[in-house]
């Protein structure tokens, strides 16, 4: 029987549970006891197969079942390497990089031909009217899947859908993401990258919410665990809150406040009611927390651009919040062109080198690839946010847009379907942080805009 050394704890295993094995070093700690015993299990029954005149095996002293002990470490969080019980001889955070590299699965997802995005823009490009619109360069769909996420999965799926952008259009992420891996892995994968995140510092009033666990779990994610992964890697994700004035002071941007208790509504696109859940936006998915503190805002590096009030038109519908949300509308508009005027009758559409938003409300998320605007007859401007849904399937979306028929409805949404009071988005400025600036980058703040 072929057996194998596991690179973290030195016991010995079978070859092919080898990779089980040392997927255990992830897990809790019932299922590490239970591969310890298996490891313990399988010397024992290497001695039985031996003939009766044979030597015993050679075993290193410190692979011996006496050896085989957790240390119990006050204060210890570190989910990789089991939690407060750790094997003696402390896994480092490098060997963990190194074995999540290895073990890290790449996601699966419906691959379109020539891409989603080119498809989108043959479809805007096709549309009659006096049209504008922006969008961001390659991303690809990946959707909710029934029996893995539906439910509770769509964060995960807008971190695929924006790392699929980036791993595309940046070849310096490329190189660092996930450890140069060069795909999008999947949901558990990205479960043990948060995680490693947390245990280097980042986000860490996120993770206390958490507390520090999230691989194998259906909790809810946001912008901030979002940000907190890229930044992991030294990309410079940022957040926007959106909200009304009076909510200000519950927000990431304001220092030393404290999140205060919100109710959230049933998610449409996740299928799931949620009870009761507190502080702004992702700051209430699924946690039980009473307060969190925020830190001062840190805007180096960043291309937040304040939105522009002069681009504000009316609604027949409860016209002073649509005015409100035409602020998140400015602000996406004013994001993908750089704070440039919209000039008609000159290309219908451009691309940006901007990367998507991840857009999160209270329930729910998705990604925004880009925006329109069109100049109707009486003059005014009409926008329409496109977006790429999870809870949408890829092939219907590929189906539609090919076809340039009903693709609409699962794109474009007007300023007249937000109705949320909050929003929040997360964006990636270019460039890889350098050591000193990855440290206040540890620090997961937002910028607030009023709604």
């Amino acid at each position: 029987m072929d057996s194998s050394t596991c690179p973290f704890c030195g016991l010995s295993v079978p070859s092919s549970e080898l990779e089980w094995h040392a997927d255990s070093h992830f897990q809790d700690d019932d299922g590490r006891r239970q591969q310890q015993q298996l490891a313990m299990d399988f010397e024992l029954a290497q001695q039985f197969a031996l003939p009766p005149n044979s030597p015993p095996p050679s075993v290193p002293v410190e692979h011996a079942v006496s050896s085989v002990q957790f240390e119990t470490i006050p204060g210890d969080k570190n989910s990789v390497c089991g939690g407060r019980a750790r094997y003696i001889g402390t896994c480092k955070m490098e060997e963990k990089k190194s074995c999540l590299i290895d073990l890290q699965m790449r996601s699966t997802f419906h691959k379109v031909e020539g891409g989603l995005m080119a498809l989108l823009r043959n479809c805007l490009e096709y549309e009659p009217g006096d049209s504008k619109a922006l969008l961001t360069g390659y991303v690809d769909h990946f959707q909710s899947i029934e029996s893995e996420d539906v439910g509770w999965g769509c964060g995960w799926r807008n971190i695929q859908m924006l790392s699929s952008h980036l791993m595309a259009q940046m070849p310096q992420a490329r190189e660092v993401l996930f450890g140069g891996s060069g795909f999008v892995p999947d949901i558990t994968s990205l479960q043990r990258w948060l995680e490693i995140a947390w245990e280097s510092g980042f986000d860490a009033a996120g993770s206390d919410q958490f507390n520090h666990v999230i691989y194998g779990s259906e909790k809810w994610i946001g912008t901030t665990e979002c940000a907190a992964l890229l930044r992991s890697f030294g990309l410079r994700a940022r957040v926007v809150d959106f909200g009304p004035k009076e909510s200000e002071s519950l927000y990431l941007s304001v220092p030393g406040s404290s999140m205060g208790a919100m109710q959230m509504k049933n998610c449409k696109g996740c299928r799931r009611k949620a009870s009761h859940f507190y502080g702004p936006m992702d700051r209430y998915l699924s946690r039980d927390v009473s307060h969190v503190k925020s830190s001062e805002n840190d805007k180096s590096n960043s291309s937040v651009i304040q939105p522009d009030d002069t681009m504000d038109k009316a609604c027949d519908d409860n016209a002073n919040k649509c005015k409100g949300h035409q602020v998140l509308i400015d602000f996406v508009w004013n994001y993908f062109s750089n704070n440039c005027s919209i000039q008609f009758g000159h290309r219908s559409v451009v691309v940006s080198e901007k990367s998507p938003l991840y857009f999160q409300h209270d329930g729910h998320s998705r990604t925004i690839v880009g925006i329109q605007v069109k100049r109707e007859r009486t003059g005014a401007l009409q926008y329409s946010l496109l977006i790429f849904d999870p809870s949408h399937k890829t092939a219907a979306l590929e189906s539609s847009l090919r076809g340039k028929v009903g693709w609409q409805r699962y794109i474009k949404r007007g300023i007249h379907t937000l109705k949320k009071p909050q929003y929040q988005l997360c964006y990636v400025d270019p460039g890889i942080a350098g050591e000193e600036e990855m440290e206040n980058l540890k620090i997961v703040d937002s910028t607030f805009l009023e709604l």
